[in-house]
């Protein structure tokens, strides 16, 4: 009989580590306290409507996800839309889209044919570019991107359109707080990479769908318990094996059980607070990460309304009261959503203290302004959802904990330990991964 290994969480960090240990030939049981798998990348349901807590963008990049969602059965090119890298404004606005051609004559090619940009942005661009790839996209001390954007002498309009909107999406951190090796990451395997690696993803299904339902369902084929609506509160060690704990309906109540390992693959707040009485050190580590929000405002039009393309860039002037800073047509990604719009807000936290029908009738002015439709400016429904832990601060210099904790058998998994990506979709999986093979060296790759 293989080894017992709980993994605590169901989000995509957890899925992926649980489908690996299966591999490896673990008896896994996964815990989740909520009801849908999918952690802080989930499905939601909003007046008979399914949505997402979020709306999220892939890259080609992300080998490891695209890898396990073949695994469990999901296939990415019927799931997922793929577009060219792209930065594109609403019409009259700033055009950056890289064609399919092999990088990097790509990206040359997009920056020659850029609108919206003059010689001296396309020249800095190229420069900065360049220069990334030269040091290996990576400093040897870090600092923030802005300091990283203004050693390389970015100009202006580059950092308001292309700098500044791409750190925002990418790691929910300001430039003047983020982390510059990180987005250094982000860009090596966007704009750096090879042609079909910068191709950006966009998710046909809700996120649940898109992974951890799958994975769910090929854990149950292969002999793994998954307690979907189950809180784990405790964790403790005893006598060589872990304790878990767990309330809720899918445990009926209330249920011990023994393990030889644990994966904590929650959040960095929940793993804090399970941690707390085991290493007080390591729980205040988790405990300082700061939370950044991410709000999404969806508003529903006429089931004939429609953006020239699937997604556009927009320019955000919170003091104007323009929060939207990119916008989703739904219906281009699942045809049952026709007409309806996700306007996405990163490190919301001034946005999501507004009343919500006030921030939801902000966007739809912003939408209409920017597209010159002033019908956009009412739409037939609204739902504002703000995801308040989405990540952490991805700030400069922040330490960020291995999935080895030091205790025998106890192992952390998420988008926040280390790594060189932010926290994102492809981050979790990545650390679900290698937490899986710190436990289990006998795991096969993805």
């Amino acid at each position: 009989m293989g080894l017992r290994i709980a993994v605590v969480g169901g989000g995509w960090a957890g899925c992926a580590a649980a489908v690996q240990l299966v591999r490896g030939g673990a008896q896994v049981t996964l815990y989740e306290a909520a009801r849908t798998l999918g952690g802080r990348a989930r499905r939601i349901e909003a007046a008979g409507r399914t949505l997402d807590n979020g709306q999220h963008i892939m890259l080609g990049a992300y080998d490891d996800t695209l890898r396990l969602m073949r695994r469990v059965g999901v296939e990415p090119r019927r799931a997922v839309l793929s577009v060219p890298l792209q930065m594109c404004y609403p019409p009259g606005g700033m055009r950056f889209v890289a064609p399919r051609l092999p990088a990097p004559l790509h990206l040359a090619v997009a920056l020659l044919r850029a609108r919206g940009l003059t010689g001296a942005d396309k020249v800095a661009m190229a420069r900065f570019s360049t220069t990334a790839r030269w040091m290996g996209w990576r400093l040897d001390h870090d600092c923030t991107v802005a300091e990283l954007l203004e050693r390389y002498d970015q100009t202006p309009t580059l950092i308001r359109l292309m700098w500044r909107p791409l750190c925002l999406a990418a790691l929910n951190t300001p430039p003047e707080t983020a982390s510059a090796n990180v987005f250094l990451a982000v860009l090596r395997d966007s704009l750096g990479a090879r042609r079909a690696a910068s191709d950006m993803l966009l998710p046909r299904h809700d996120l649940s769908a898109l992974f951890p339902d799958a994975a769910a369902r090929w854990l149950a084929a292969h002999g793994a318990t998954v307690h979907a609506g189950a809180k784990v509160d405790r964790i403790a060690r005893n006598a060589g094996t872990w304790l878990v704990t767990a309330q809720g309906s899918a445990v009926g109540g209330a249920l011990e059980q023994a393990f030889d390992q644990v994966v904590l693959a929650t959040s960095a707040a929940a793993a804090a607070t399970l941690l707390a009485g085991l290493d007080a050190a390591l729980a205040a580590r988790l405990d300082a990460f700061k939370p950044e929000p991410i709000t999404t405002c969806y508003l529903q039009y006429g089931l004939a309304e429609r953006l020239p393309q699937p997604f556009f860039a927009l320019e955000d002037v919170p003091e104007e009261g323009r929060w939207g800073q990119f916008v989703f047509d739904r219906g281009q990604l699942e045809p049952g959503q026709a007409g309806l719009f996700a306007v996405i807000v990163s490190a919301s936290g001034a946005a999501a203290a507004l009343p919500q029908a006030e921030l939801a009738s902000a966007v739809a002015a912003q939408l209409a302004q920017a597209f010159g439709r002033p019908g956009l400016a009412s739409p037939a429904w609204t739902k504002v959802v703000t995801e308040k832990r989405a990540t952490y601060a991805c700030m400069a210099g922040l330490d960020r904990p291995a999935n080895v904790t030091g205790m025998p058998g106890l192992l952390l998994a998420g988008d926040y330990t280390a790594g060189e990506y932010p926290a994102t979709l492809e981050m979790a999986v990545r650390s679900g991964i290698a937490a899986a093979r710190a436990a289990l060296p006998s795991c096969p790759r993805p």
